[in-house]
């Protein structure tokens, strides 16, 4: 269950940011280049570039324009999956804005451990669906590589939140999230609260409240 309000019985645990976070900064970073690395390899054995880029005129700029302009929609759409989710579990404002050169989707609501993964992998698992899709129609050439870089932003720059999930899967089943877009907010049930929920822990998500 999802809440607009900490419900009573919960107390705060951790703040994962990975930005601040060093160590799992560069992990998490590191991992994402050795991705990207791997899937410019299998590319290459899919369409060898060295193939598309011999002969090239100011016509072939075309498609590495597209792939840029494309990428930076992606990160606006990547977030937009998060917000769309975020909204569909907790019916509550989401706020969209930018770090740095960093897009996010925040919320204010407390999301349990099953939202909070599905929220956390829906943009890499959508995304990589529709790009692998856009990769069967257009296989060759300069155009499997447009995609492919985009598909590469997907999936290499998704290490952040496959990691986060991984944190949320090793997490008691009753953690809570509020994840501000660029930090999470972990809660723990407090030892020895009662499992069942009280009255007003039922009441703190009508759907029609909009808590700002």
């Amino acid at each position: 269950m999802n809440y607009k309000q900490l419900p009573e019985g919960y107390a705060f645990k951790e703040t994962i940011d990975l930005s601040e976070n060093k160590k799992i900064f560069w992990t998490v970073n590191g991992a994402s280049i050795v991705i990207a690395v791997l899937m410019v390899v299998a590319g290459w054995l899919i369409w060898p570039l060295n193939s598309v880029t011999t002969g090239w005129s100011l016509m072939s700029l075309i498609p590495v324009a597209v792939a840029i302009v494309g990428y930076f929609i992606y990160l606006i759409l990547h977030e937009a999956v998060h917000g769309v989710f975020m909204f569909i579990f907790s019916h509550t404002k989401v706020k969209f804005g930018f770090k740095k050169i960093y897009a996010y989707a925040g919320s204010k609501a407390y999301f349990d451990k099953k939202s909070y993964i599905v929220i956390g992998l829906a943009p890499v698992v959508l995304w990589g669906i529709v790009l692998a899709v856009l990769n069967i129609f257009y296989n060759s050439g300069m155009w499997f590589w447009v995609i492919w870089f985009i598909q590469i932003g997907n999936i290499g720059g998704a290490t952040g939140d496959v990691y986060v999930t991984y944190r949320m899967i090793r997490a008691p089943k009753d953690v809570l999230v509020q994840d501000s877009g660029v930090s999470m907010d972990v809660y723990y049930r407090e030892s020895g609260a009662a499992e069942a929920e009280t009255p007003a822990q039922e009441k703190a998500f009508p759907a029609e409240e909009n808590n700002d």
